[in-house]
Formats: structure tokens, C-alpha cells, sequence
């Protein structure tokens, strides 16, 4: 390559040589392949940044990918589902509920009994608690509120409160029993309020935590509605 070390270009080197055009062109095509050729060659080095940087990534490489990555999490075991009873038979076997109440649980519709059912923890045992709550048919108003508790292969009634409108949940692992208020004259529709009381088990009973009173407001929907203007 003169011409590019004594300042001519490629052209006026081999004419001024005099070589033929063609072994000159020939000539600058072998150089440029083996100028190419280099290139390659020096892009696959270890420290280039070639093909091989670049390139889809050798069988020890991708191994030791998918030895690096994370194992699959394992999966949750299914919770448990309680075991259901027969609220209404439960009921009505049980001594301990009034004859009152008994009366009231009848069907309403077909074989549908006004009764609500809520399993949970509340007494330490090793199974579920079961609270049971007896309506009417007509209002569902509560007329009982039961709790039992699993022992022996059977179920043990360890809570009643029949004093109406009666109504219990389970909430974070206490009892909470809501008893509505009627002061004289109040519709059953229209409580005047009602004493929240929360009981947690202690010593092999319900005990009493705390309870707090609620007042309604019977002002909302008792304003006499106006009469239409007539047409003019």
C-alpha cells in the first residue's frame, strides 16, 4: 500500500506504476478481504466486544443460568374448610334453648329455616366454633344467639342470649353480640339503639370485655312529605 505511505492516493499510485488496471483492482480485493478477515478475527478476541459479547450465549453459560435461578415457590396448602353442621337439628336437640325459640325455628319457605351460620376460632379448641343465629321469618329479627363449641366428637353449648332483637358475630377471635334497644312506642322496624357488647374466652367461659351503647336518629325519613302544588 505505497500509495497511502508516500501522500497518493490508491489511483495515482498504479497509474503512475504502471501495473494493469485489473491486477490492481484484484490486488485491492484480496486486501480488502483479508482486512475484513482481521477485523473479525480481532472481534472475537477474549477482551473484544464482537460477535462474541454479543452472540447468543455458549451451552456452559446457559447451564449455569438455570442453575443460578431461583426455585419455583411452593404452593399454599388449601385452608382447611370447617366441617358443617345441621344448625336447625343442632337447635332443637339442645336443652339448653328455650321452647320459645324452638317454636320460632320453622321453616319459611319450603325447607329454608331462618337461621344464619358462622364458623371461627373463639375458644382455643382445635376445631371451629360454630355460632348459630335463630330469626323470624317475617322481619329477621334475631330471637337467639348460640354458640358451640367441638368436644367428645359432639357439640357443647357454651353461649345463649334469647333476650330479642339479639344477633352475634365473630370478630378477630372475640364475640360480639349486638342487642338492639326500644324505648316505648318504637316500632320493631325502629330501634332507638343498641349496646354492642364483646365477650372473649377466659377460664372455660364467655367473659365480658367491653361494651359500648349506639343511639339512632329517628329524625331521617319521619318528616312529613309535602304535598304536589297543583297544576295551574
Amino acid at each position: 500500500m505505497r500509495g497511502l505511505t508516500d501522500g497518493r492516493t490508491p489511483g495515482e499510485s498504479r497509474r503512475r506504476s504502471g501495473e494493469p488496471r485489473g491486477t490492481t483492482q484484484a490486488a485491492s480485493a484480496a486486501v480488502a478481504v483479508f482486512v475484513a478477515l482481521g477485523v473479525s478475527l480481532s472481534g472475537c478476541g477474549t477482551g473484544g466486544t464482537g460477535a462474541r459479547d454479543e452472540g447468543p450465549a455458549h451451552a456452559d453459560a446457559v447451564g449455569g443460568a438455570a442453575s443460578s435461578s431461583p426455585e419455583p415457590a411452593a404452593k399454599a396448602s388449601p385452608s382447611k374448610a370447617p366441617d358443617r353442621v345441621d344448625a336447625v337439628r343442632l337447635v332443637k336437640a339442645d336443652p339448653k334453648v328455650s321452647a320459645e325459640v324452638k317454636r320460632e325455628l320453622k321453616p319459611c319457605v319450603a325447607d329454608e329455616y331462618p337461621v344464619d351460620v358462622s364458623y371461627g376460632k373463639l375458644t382455643g379448641g382445635s376445631a371451629e366454633d360454630v355460632v348459630v343465629n335463630v330469626l323470624t321469618c317475617g322481619d329477621a329479627v334475631g330471637v337467639g344467639s348460640y354458640v358451640y363449641r367441638e368436644e367428645d366428637g359432639g357439640y357443647r353449648n357454651v353461649f345463649k342470649a334469647e333476650a330479642p332483637p339479639v344477633y352475634a358475630e365473630i370478630d378477630r377471635g372475640d364475640l360480639v353480640v349486638t342487642k338492639q334497644v326500644y324505648d316505648k312506642g318504637d316500632p320493631v322496624s325502629s330501634p332507638s339503639g343498641e349496646n354492642v357488647i364483646t365477650y372473649r374466652w377466659a377460664s372455660g367461659r364467655f367473659a365480658e370485655e367491653y361494651r359500648t351503647h349506639n343511639d339512632y336518629s329517628n329524625s331521617a325519613g319521619n318528616a312529613p312529605t309535602p304535598a304536589p302544588e297543583p297544576d295551574g
